[in-house]
């Protein structure tokens, strides 16, 4: 939703205005401002409710991170199979 309505304020403007715009974005002191808000609203709509989704959040994002760990390694594996592969002797 916020996104859309991002999006909705940038449309209008011409592409010069734009960095007059999102360059107050990009502080130190906005973004503090913008996770401290992001994560008060996840506090209170799953902490204070005590609702079981933080734990299947914690759960996926932890299969989520070892994934993303894992895939340079997997994807040095794949490559060094499909080189293998291609390079093999040929059997008659």
């Amino acid at each position: 939703m916020a996104m859309r309505s991002f999006f909705k304020e940038i449309r209008s403007m011409k592409v010069t205005e734009l960095p007059s715009y999102l360059k107050p974005m990009f502080t130190l002191g906005y973004v503090k401002r913008t996770l401290a808000r992001g994560l008060d609203n996840y506090h209170a709509k799953y902490i204070e409710t005590s609702s079981a989704d933080p734990l299947l959040h914690i759960c996926f994002g932890g299969m989520i991170f070892s994934y993303l760990v894992a895939l340079p390694e997997e994807r040095r594996h794949l490559e060094h199979q499909q080189h293998a592969k291609e390079h093999a002797p040929a059997a008659h």
